[in-house]
C-alpha cells in the first residue's frame, strides 16, 4: 500500500514537471548541441584527463602519508600518537578549499617557497594532505580488524613486529579496506573542482573549471550539463565496484 501510494506521488510529481515545465527553454538553456559540439573533445582530453590524473597524484600522495599516520597513531611511542590523531582531527575538520588555498598561497608567504609543478603539484600536495587523514582512519580501522593472533603468530616464526606488519597484517588489511579507500578516491574526483583557486591555463583546466569557462563565454548552462555527465561516467563505475566489493566482503564474512 505504502508503495504503491510512493509510485503514485512520483507519477504526479513527474506529471506536473512536464506539464509545468516550459521544455523548449530547458533544452535551449541545459541542452544546446551546438554547445555541446563546441566543447568536445577538449572536454574529455583535457578537463577530463587533468581531473583524473589530478585524483591519481593526490590519493597516491596521501595514500602513502596515511599508511605512515596510521602507524604512528597504532604505536606505543606518545608523540607519534599525538601528531598522528593532532594531524587527523586538524585535516579533518578543515574544509578542503581551505587546505588548497594555505597549499597554494599559505606556504609561498610564509616559506618563500612555492609547491613544484603547478596546478599538478598543488593538488597532489592540497588534496592529498586531507585525503591522508580521512584514509589514515580508515587503514587504521582495517589494521585493528585483522585479528592479533596473526601478528603473534608471525612473531612466534622468528618475524619482526615490523616485517609481520609489512607481511602479513597490511595485506590483510588492505583487502579490507578497499570499498572505503574506493569511496575516498569518488570523493578525491568531486573535490578536484575545488582547484579553481589556485589559477589555471588552458591546458592544466579540470572539468569544473572547463565548464564554468565555458559557462561564462555562452552564457548557457550546457555546459554544466555536459561536465556533470562526464564526471559521471568517471564515477558511476567506481561506485559500482564499490557495491560489488562491499557485497562480496559480506558474502566472505558469513
Amino acid at each position: 500500500m505504502i508503495r504503491g501510494a510512493m509510485y503514485g506521488l512520483l507519477v504526479l510529481a513527474v506529471a506536473a514537471v512536464l506539464f509545468f515545465a516550459d521544455l523548449g527553454k530547458i533544452q535551449s538553456n541545459f541542452f544546446k548541441p551546438e554547445i555541446v559540439g563546441e566543447m568536445l573533445p577538449e572536454v574529455l582530453t583535457v578537463a577530463a584527463k587533468n581531473t583524473v590524473f589530478y585524483t591519481a597524484l593526490a590519493f597516491a600522495f596521501g595514500f602513502v602519508f596515511a599508511i605512515a599516520l596510521a602507524l604512528m597513531k597504532l604505536s606505543s611511542i606518545g608523540p607519534y600518537r599525538w601528531f598522528a590523531n593532532a594531524y587527523i582531527e586538524l585535516f579533518r575538520g578543515l574544509p578542503a578549499l581551505v587546505t588548497i588555498i594555505l597549499v597554494a598561497f599559505g606556504l609561498p608567504i610564509a616559506f618563500g617557497w612555492r609547491i613544484p609543478f603547478g596546478t599538478a603539484g598543488k593538488a597532489a600536495v592540497g588534496l592529498g594532505l586531507v585525503a591522508a587523514a580521512y584514509m589514515a582512519e580508515t587503514l587504521r580501522a582495517g589494521i585493528q580488524a585483522v585479528p592479533k593472533g596473526q601478528m603473534e603468530a608471525a612473531q612466534s616464526l622468528g618475524m619482526s613486529p615490523a616485517s609481520a606488519m609489512k607481511n602479513i597484517v597490511l595485506p590483510q588489511a588492505f583487502r579490507i579496506i578497499i570499498p572505503p579507500l574506493t569511496n575516498e578516491l569518488v570523493l578525491l574526483i568531486k573535490d578536484t573542482s575545488l582547484l579553481f583557486v589556485v589559477g589555471t591555463t588552458p591546458a592544466t583546466k579540470e572539468l569544473t573549471k572547463f565548464g564554468r569557462d565555458f559557462m561564462t563565454t555562452t552564457l548557457n548552462a550546457t555546459p554544466l550539463t555536459v561536465i556533470a555527465l562526464v564526471y559521471l561516467i568517471i564515477t558511476l563505475p567506481m561506485t559500482s565496484l564499490v557495491r560489488r566489493l562491499e557485497a562480496a566482503a559480506g558474502k566472505g564474512r558469513r
